[in-house]
């Protein structure tokens, strides 16, 4: 069977991907040499796509109050319970949350469907969290949300400034792009980041900066590029408008000490930072959820912008503030309008667009103005003010700031309605109504990525069960509604062709985004529509989309940042993992992605450890005033003092602890209601269980009584850490299975293991201690497989009686190579580059996600050479 080329299912990149099915719900994944976004490279999360299809946890049938329902009772229902509650209390009583997710045809329906017709706009999407200050500051600057940059324009740029971006992580082929670049042209590298993550290995200079303080550190750059004479004054002349007292606004304290002391930097670092900057007009300024995700997230957009604009490096190549998103089709979220203060085809609510879109969509019911922001949305359902709430595509009851506060809102909506692919989440446990939606390798549409690239996302399955695509089921509630002809699409191409003559309806060249040159595209040719860019290379005739078609400086100046407070002196901050993509119900069942980071931990600097009494291992509590959760504690030199961190991606289907999105405040950035997930005051205090320990299984155990419980999949089954007090008997004997058992105990040592075994094979062992003495996994987990379980004195010790050298933790997950064996080949053959220890061990020779750490280890060779 010939390759099917589709769209990678996870961030903003935007990889093309080419799918060759090989059975029911098998398929190779492989890079699509000829996508221009990614030219045949793809992640470890992309390249393991294919251990994520199959139907397990799956939502396959349509379900009213945990029953099974017919799609006609379920849809008939969702229509009555909106139409009644919109009847008794008004269109602003029911709302949409949805996700970046969604496929751009489902988000427009969706958007339709609320703006145009129930007339309220309260439909926000989970891309609230990920990159609304991009949008506010976009629009602020610019006039209109338009991403001025592409990934070409990486190949051309002399430096790079990534700010508040783990590119190496999140981004993994960009970052490789860059690198690339590096390579071929000897391009500079900047990161500005409060952690020293992965992505600094490569980097010419790292500014650990203290959280929050970005707005200073770009005043200072551009109050020192103005003494420099590095303004573009013939630029700031023809194209962008100038606030009168901006500059003074600027010059506040930009000193070069002053901001160093700010952002709390050498002032030498910060001294080569702005002559980096002065010797290379080539920058390119890449941004994400660091500058996102602040309380200031607007204002610390602007000041990048304002930079940009100032100098005139915008519109060229090689030239331009750059926000990459965190999700695949956050973009094309953006373009319908899916955020709730925002209106179809990149307009706002001005009376004339509103009037606009009721002309091209054939009401009067247009909302007025914009809709409640998510965490208003989620506030709203609390107060009781949201009485009817349809969730798509995502899981709000984990990843929402103060995710408690918000489980307890959705307990206190009157009607819940959840369109999902996964049976079991913690956002589908509220709902009354769960409708099985298509998931990845079942959709048909477009996404738009980070550089304004339209793909198309292709079918590779049939849909399984009574799963429908998500355009599908929205536009059934809303006939059901009473808008039959509004709603009258058969496939996702009357969607995309509706879409694209929405983009250039009464346009006449105000706004940018306008792919009107598809609005008459065959059914063929959208089937075969390749990947395109829209509006080409925007800014570069130095004229915007504004009133006056100039851009706007728009001055910010550095808020007080708060210093610790006594009760919470620790700064929480949250992100992800490398090999993980948001709740993990795709991720998570992939054996190879688990086995980079098996648990969620939390970083804290050595000297913080020391002095709390924390030591590597140990279970630590994370609390702040909303909430606690406990994380296996790993010491880390890149933590700033004071700082801590946690993963994002740990739900309660997972781990009784490990929950980031209980800690978080729910307080946003003014402008844009992003928000704040990086600075949550907090306290940190070790855990003193009586006992550890771990299962291996091949069958999922249920719920586990115990104080910390968290699980993994591992090949051939599951990989289950422990701890707790009091006497295990009582879990040991809910623990392990039936069959033939094994098992020591040795109370004088406090320690007990027990195997069990069926018909020759290992289907469970459980190991406990008092003593945090216990063996490794690896080699445990590798019994689980077919073959014949070892000798039981082997399974009791927990290692093979003629054991293999301990490979340590795996850093490539492409080839399963540990950092123990990378260490020892640096040792022992004297490998000094990246590309050395690939020769040897093929690590980081595929996806190329693990190089930055593989990095990390070389330089860690030297210096312990070196002393």
């Amino acid at each position: 069977m010939s390759a099917i080329r589709t769209t990678c299912a996870y961030c903003g990149v935007g990889c093309g991907i080419a799918a060759t099915v090989t059975g029911e719900r098998t398929v190779e994944i492989k890079g699509d040499v000829e996508h221009p976004a990614n030219h045949g490279k793809l992640c470890s999360k992309g390249t393991h796509l294919g251990e994520t299809t199959s139907l397990e946890g799956r939502l396959l049938y349509p379900m009213i109050h945990g029953k099974r329902a017919s799609w006609d009772k379920a849809l008939d229902l969702v229509a009555k319970r909106f139409r009644d509650t919109i009847a008794e209390h008004g269109p602003n009583s029911v709302a949409f949350y949805v996700s970046g997710q969604l496929l751009t045809e489902d988000y427009y329906v969706a958007n339709k469907l609320m703006k145009g017709f129930i007339e309220s706009a309260n439909i926000d999407t989970n891309s609230r969290l990920c990159m609304s200050s991009a949008v506010a500051g976009h629009m602020r600057a610019f006039g209109e949300d338009v991403v001025p940059a592409s990934y070409d324009d990486l190949d051309a740029a002399d430096l790079l400034i990534l700010v508040g971006s783990n590119t190496a992580w999140c981004h993994p082929v960009v970052y490789q792009r860059i690198l690339a670049a590096r390579a071929a042209r000897g391009t500079r590298i900047v990161v500005i980041d409060p952690r020293r993550t992965e992505t600094c290995e490569d980097a010419d200079l790292h500014l650990a900066i203290r959280p929050g303080s970005d707005v200073a550190l770009f005043n200072g750059l551009l109050a020192h590029c103005r003494e420099a004479g590095l303004i573009d004054e013939a630029y700031l002349s023809r194209s962008v408008d100038v606030p009168d007292d901006f500059w003074d606004r600027v010059g506040e304290g930009s000193d070069l000490w002053s901001v160093a002391r700010s952002c709390d930097v050498p002032p030498a670092d910060l001294r080569r930072f702005f002559d980096l900057f002065a010797a290379h007009p080539r920058t390119v300024t890449m941004f994400s959820q660091g500058v996102n995700q602040s309380l200031r997230g607007t204002d610390q957009v602007n000041a990048i912008t304002n930079l940009h604009l100032a100098t005139g490096r915008i519109g060229k190549p090689g030239a331009a503030p750059f926000s990459i998103t965190g999700q695949p089709n956050a973009m094309g979220g953006r373009e319908v309008g899916g955020l709730a203060t925002t209106l179809a085809a990149h307009m706002d609510f001005a009376p004339d667009n509103v009037a606009r879109v009721a002309r091209f969509w054939g009401t009067e019911a247009v909302a007025a103005k914009p809709g409640l922001k998510a965490v208003d949305l989620f506030r709203s359902i609390g107060e009781g003010r949201i009485k009817a709430l349809w969730v798509m595509a995502t899981n709000p009851a984990v990843s929402m700031p103060d995710a408690g506060s918000v489980r307890e809102a959705l307990g206190k909506c009157p009607f819940v309605v959840v369109s999902d692919c996964i049976a079991d989440t913690d956002t589908t446990r509220f709902a009354h109504v769960k409708l099985p939606a298509a998931g990845w390798g079942e959709k048909d549409g477009t996404i738009t990525n980070s550089e304004r690239m339209i793909s198309r996302q292709r079918r590779l399955f049939e849909l399984p069960g009574e799963a429908k695509p998500d355009w599908w089921i929205v536009k059934e509630v809303g006939r059901r509604m009473g808008w039959t002809g509004e709603f009258a699409y058969s496939r996702p191409a009357d969607i995309y062709r509706e879409h694209t003559r929405l983009s250039t309806y009464q346009n006449h060249g105000a706004r940018l985004f306008d792919i009107g040159k598809h609005a008459a595209i065959s059914n063929a040719a959208y089937e075969e529509m390749e990947p395109w860019r829209w509006g080409g290379a925007v800014f570069a005739d130095g004229r915007f989309p504004t009133p006056t078609g100039r851009a706007r400086l728009i001055g910010v100046t550095q808020r007080p940042l708060q210093a610790p407070l006594a009760n919470w002196p620790m700064t929480l901050n949250t992100g992800r993992y490398r090999d993980q993509w948001h709740t993990m119900t795709r991720t998570g069942l992939s054996p190879k992605l688990g086995s980079h980071r098996r648990e969620p931990m939390v970083e804290i600097h050595p000297l913080d450890a020391e002095a709390l009494g924390v030591v590597e291992g140990d279970l630590a509590r994370v609390s702040t005033p909303q909430g606690q959760s406990i994380f296996r504690a790993t010491l880390s030199e890149g933590q700033r003092r004071g700082e801590i961190f946690t993963p994002i991606h740990w739900t309660d289907r997972q781990s009784s602890g490990g929950r980031a999105g209980l800690l978080p405040r729910s307080l946003v950035d003014p402008h844009s209601g992003q928000p704040g997930f990086k600075s949550t005051p907090a306290t940190l205090a070790r855990v003193a269980a009586e006992w550890r320990g771990f299962l291996i299984a091949r069958d999922e155990p249920g719920a586990i009584d115990a104080l910390w419980v968290t699980r993994v999949r591992v090949a051939q089954g599951w990989l289950v850490e422990l701890a707790g007090d009091g006497d295990v008997t009582r879990l040991i004997r809910a623990l392990l299975p039936k069959g033939e058992r094994v098992e020591t105990i040795d109370t004088a040592r406090g320690q007990t293991r027990h195997a069990v075994l069926a018909n020759g094979r290992l289907v469970a062992a459980l190991y406990l201690s008092r003593t945090g003495n216990l063996p490794s996994r690896d080699w445990l987990i590798a019994q689980l497989g077919d073959t014949a379980a070892p000798a039981p004195v082997e399974l009791l010790a927990g290692r093979s009686a003629t054991p293999a050298p301990d490979r340590g933790p795996v850093v490539c997950v492409c080839f399963d190579v540990g950092m123990k064996t990378i260490l020892a080949a640096i040792s022992d053959q004297q490998l000094a580059s990246v590309e050395a220890v690939g020769c040897k061990l093929s690590a980081g020779t595929n996806c190329g996600s693990c190089r930055p750490a593989i990095q990390r280890l070389i330089g860690q060779a030297k210096e312990a050479v070196n002393g």
